[in-house]
């Protein structure tokens, strides 16, 4: 087990360092300040030991630019119950007061060795990945976060261009969370009139508008126990995101027409490709909803920085689609796939899918040229 220690005072940090010298299971690195560690924090790591108060960024501070890649233990001196309460809403795993002898450091350590390895386990023999059509240390990193994010509820949004593959990764998130065998529900924001939106959502009473013949439950009632995925929330209608903001907090919703509340358990992953930063500064998106819906970001690179993929899913899509118009199996030649690595792929992975479907299609042989891609957008 990988261990970062974070400690200001010279002392403390020799005499931990000492201490666990003599567990040969543990290996340690030891960092004088946040700042410092940060830089050097890597996926090699298991666990990080830091004091709360440091000069500079403070331990709490550190937790949240650390944004839940590592589990934490903090040790203080000083703590108060607020502090104490903070670092476990953070995800803290224990929180040590100083002074404290080396084996109740220890114990808290093993604690947390024995789950990591419990987690890997069921990681290994229940991960579903089977909606990645590739493989690359890129997307392993991405995926390694979403690991972590789904095992509890916290909101997440994800971030990243149109067709980077969001949609794809939501639903891996609540495949491998404790609401799988819930409903998942997508929803896509830019595809509702804005009049429609608040009814979808929220669900109506019979007559509670001209058109409501019948009783309907909304999304959120449908997604009762499971995963409500919020696709393009940066275009929700601005009269809408208080009531979403409402329905978040209180746990709770109310049809249109209704005077009655209902109760709601769900998780929400929201996704967008606008900047919602620019959004807030212009008066279109609500700062206190960004911060609900923003619990965990997690940022999806595009395909060009993911190219160790790109033939890998050009491949697969390629059989699926074989297979799909009752083609034989057809190949691409070296030069057609010299092309898709070289192409900038502006639409990602959304558009290589459809250039692949099209060539498939048009292609005269069974090995597909450079001529059948039709990339049209090529410089």
């Amino acid at each position: 087990m990988k261990i970062a220690i974070v400690e200001d005072d010279i002392n403390m940090r020799k005499s931990l360092e000492i201490a666990m010298g003599d567990f040969k299971e543990f290996e340690i690195k030891t960092f004088k300040n946040a700042k410092d560690a940060l830089k050097s924090l890597d996926d090699s790591f298991n666990l990080v030991i830091t004091d709360i108060n440091m000069p500079g960024m403070d331990g709490i501070e550190f937790v949240k630019e650390l944004n839940g890649r590592f589990e934490v233990i903090i040790m203080t001196g000083n703590a108060t119950l607020q502090r104490a309460i903070e670092s476990i809403h953070l995800g803290v795993k224990d929180f040590l007061l100083k002074p404290f002898d080396i084996d109740t450091l220890i114990a808290a350590i093993k604690r947390e060795d024995k789950i990591q390895k419990v987690q890997q386990t069921v990681t290994k023999t229940k991960k579903d990945t089977s909606g990645f059509l590739g493989k690359s240390k890129v997307l392993d990193k991405v995926i390694n976060i979403a690991d972590r994010a789904s095992k509890t509820d916290a909101s997440i949004l994800l971030l990243g261009q149109s067709g980077v593959g969001k949609e794809v990764f939501a639903n891996y998130i609540h495949k491998n969370s404790l609401r799988a065998k819930k409903p998942f529900i997508a929803i896509n924001m830019a595809a509702i009139p804005e009049n429609l939106i608040e009814s979808e959502l929220f669900g109506f009473e019979k007559g509670a508008f001209t058109d409501a013949s019948e009783a309907k439950a909304g999304q959120f009632e449908l997604a009762n126990g499971g995963t409500l995925f919020l696709d393009e929330i940066g275009e929700m209608p601005y009269n809408v995101q208080a009531k979403l903001l409402r329905a978040l907090q209180e746990k709770e919703v109310r049809r249109l027409g209704s005077s009655k509340s209902v109760k709601i358990d769900i998780r929400v992953v929201s996704a967008t490709n606008a900047n919602l930063t620019n959004k807030i500064k212009d008066g279109e998106f609500r700062e206190d909803l960004y911060y609900r819906l923003n619990t965990i970001p997690i940022l999806i690179p595009p395909l060009t920085e993911r190219k160790d993929e790109i033939i890998q899913i050009a491949e697969a899509s390629l059989i699926q689609n074989c297979e799909k118009y009752g083609f034989e199996v057809k190949c691409f030649s070296d030069e057609a796939k010299d092309e898709l690595l070289s192409y900038s792929w502006p639409g990602n992975i959304r558009e290589l899918i459809s250039v692949v479907e099209r060539a498939v299609i048009l292609s005269e042989n069974n090995e597909i040229q450079v001529n059948e891609l039709y990339l049209q957008n090529r410089k």
